[in-house]
């Protein structure tokens, strides 16, 4: 269930744009939004570019126009920048260095990235043995960060990031990775409280030039400590602004972007954690004073239309409903956060992921969702435990030729003359 998709079609749906997305489930809540214009459900294999092509090109036969494509996942973002080239003659979509995203995306080569670059980053290791790995945590000291070096390569079983207690946990995790052929590497645990958590969304033009270029602070996460931003908020810092806009510049980097950084509570440098090169799940947190976010953003610069120049406006808040109360148990039960606080905080919510009061499916689909889960997880026979120690999944659904259009709920209402077709890939 991937609210940034949703936000993506409630965000240019809004403004006039018929919004098309691919969904690889007939159930995904935000099919349902009443922004919709038409729904793909398809699960294709990125691994096989020629049938993803083939996908592609029928779906831009039946939206019949040019249309924006909006990837939604690391996968999708790296898939463009790498096969992308024929789909120019449908599609409008940034166009950065073909291997510029796939090593964003990596968590070792971003850390290579950061040392060409002068970025601030942790110390980093890929361990070739588990004694390698025990060296690493014990001159560094526990916690430790362990990360998947390919997260988009998604792994049963396994969190692409996760902070290590001890040695016990550390083999655990090693040996995970070992039997799952996953790239592993570690990281030295940078100190700090919630304050010192930081992101950074953009929108970046042929030029490379970032407009908009938001920064918020992650106040809770999911999982806590080493996931997706589940409470969070639009915050001023100049310092972050000038320092990641430069690296953008040099980098040459065009397109959306989420990144993860962490102020240093020893020295007050900011890390530079993790670099997603697309659309980021919050970044309806963020919007500029003229109603500008980075989806408005990129669609009006790919359908040749100005930016309007405009200030963030601070003090928004996001909320993801699905994930910030288990965020926010696990922070009362450490004594972090009181349910006063909490409560207080969630209801002055500027915006939610999934409840909206002009879109009310979409939240309701994700409560009977969330609700039949929670029911059937103990009697799944679909799911495995984990080795690392973390929850179980269900068992991946395979790749799939089947391909299925059915129009939206908005596919009634006419657009203005104007207007250009957007499509997210996979917003599940």
């Amino acid at each position: 269930m991937h609210h940034g998709g949703l936000g993506v079609i409630r965000s240019l749906g809004r403004a006039g744009v018929p919004v098309y997305a691919v969904h690889e489930d007939r159930l995904a809540p935000a099919a349902s939004s009443r922004y919709l214009h038409g729904r793909f459900r398809w699960r294709p294999d990125l691994g096989d570019a020629d049938r993803v092509l083939a996908g592609l090109a029928r779906l831009a036969g039946i939206i019949g126009r040019p249309a924006v494509l909006i990837p939604t996942d690391d996968a999708g973002a790296i898939f463009l920048a790498e096969h992308g080239r024929e789909l120019r003659r449908w599609f409008l979509f940034p166009e950065p260095p073909a291997d510029l995203p796939r090593r964003l995306a990596g968590k070792y080569s971003l850390h290579e990235v950061c040392r060409e670059f002068g970025v601030a980053s942790p110390r980093t290791t890929r361990p070739g043995s588990l004694a390698d790995a025990r060296d690493f945590a014990r001159a560094a000291g526990y916690p430790v960060v362990a990360k998947l070096t390919d997260p988009w390569q998604a792994v049963r079983g396994l969190r692409s990031t996760r902070v290590v207690a001890d040695a016990g946990e550390l083999g655990r995790v090693y040996d995970a990775c070992g039997q799952a052929s996953a790239g592993l590497m570690l990281q030295e645990f940078v100190p700090g409280n919630g304050a010192h958590d930081w992101f950074f969304h953009g929108y970046c033009d042929a030029a490379s030039a970032c407009r908009p270029a938001f920064t918020g602070v992650k106040e809770r996460s999911y999982p806590s400590g080493a996931g997706l931003t589940s409470f969070g908020r639009s915050a001023p810092n100049e310092r972050i602004r000038a320092e990641i806009t430069g690296l953008l510049t040099r980098l040459g980097y065009r397109g959306l972007l989420d990144l993860d950084i962490r102020r240093d509570a020893r020295d007050g440098r900011y890390h530079l954690l993790d670099f997603n090169p697309r659309l980021g799940a919050q970044f309806r947190v963020f919007r500029d004073t003229a109603g500008t976010d980075v989806a408005l953003a990129a669609y009006l610069d790919l359908t040749g239309q100005p930016i309007p120049p405009a200030a963030q406006v601070d003090g928004r808040s996001f909320v993801v409903e699905n994930y910030d109360p288990v965020s926010a148990l696990r922070s009362w039960r450490a004594g972090e956060l009181g349910w006063r606080s909490w409560l207080a905080s969630v209801r002055g919510a500027d915006e939610w992921a999934w409840f909206a009061t002009d879109d009310l499916r979409p939240f309701g689909l994700m409560c009977a969702r969330l609700g039949w889960r929670a029911l059937t997880r103990k009697l799944s026979s679909k799911t495995v435990p984990s080795p690392t120690g973390s929850s179980p999944r269900p068992a991946a659904r395979p790749a799939s030729d089947d391909f299925r259009y059915r129009p939206g709920r908005s596919a009634g209402r006419p657009a203005p003359t104007a207007a250009r077709a957007d499509v997210n890939i996979s917003p599940r």
